[in-house]
């Protein structure tokens, strides 16, 4: 089977599960008709994938090291989001914690495979 780059990287995969726990709480809020929460959930989460996935078919290390860095941006998005939910009692305090604890690993990940890239004569 064809596999694209960004499929094996470590990033990505952590970057897709954590954006389909926020896919989750979205779907809980158009139930509940918070449409804007569940959009803002979803565009940032996408945001995260789709720029770890676009950055990783760049032709130069830097141009990819520019997309990870709007990624990992994103996750910072993500996490802001989290804890006003949380804050407005609309996301559990467990829920919001434990996914706030895979952003920062995420966040650092990133991060240090940003570090790589730069290191890498390409």
């Amino acid at each position: 089977m064809v596999r694209f780059r960004f499929q094996d990287l470590e990033i990505w995969k952590m970057a897709i599960e954590i954006a389909n726990e926020l896919f989750d709480i979205a779907d809980e809020f158009e139930k509940k008709r918070f449409y804007r929460f569940a959009e803002q959930l979803r565009g940032a989460g996408m945001s995260m994938t789709n720029n770890i996935a676009e950055g990783s078919g760049s032709i130069s290390n830097k141009e990819f090291a520019n997309f990870l860095n709007i990624a990992r941006r994103s996750v910072y998005e993500n996490a802001n989001i989290l804890i006003l939910l949380s804050m407005r009692k609309l996301v559990e305090q467990s829920e919001k914690d434990s996914i706030i604890d895979d952003l920062v690993t995420l966040s650092k990940k990133i991060t240090n495979f940003q570090k790589h890239l730069r290191n890498r004569k390409n």
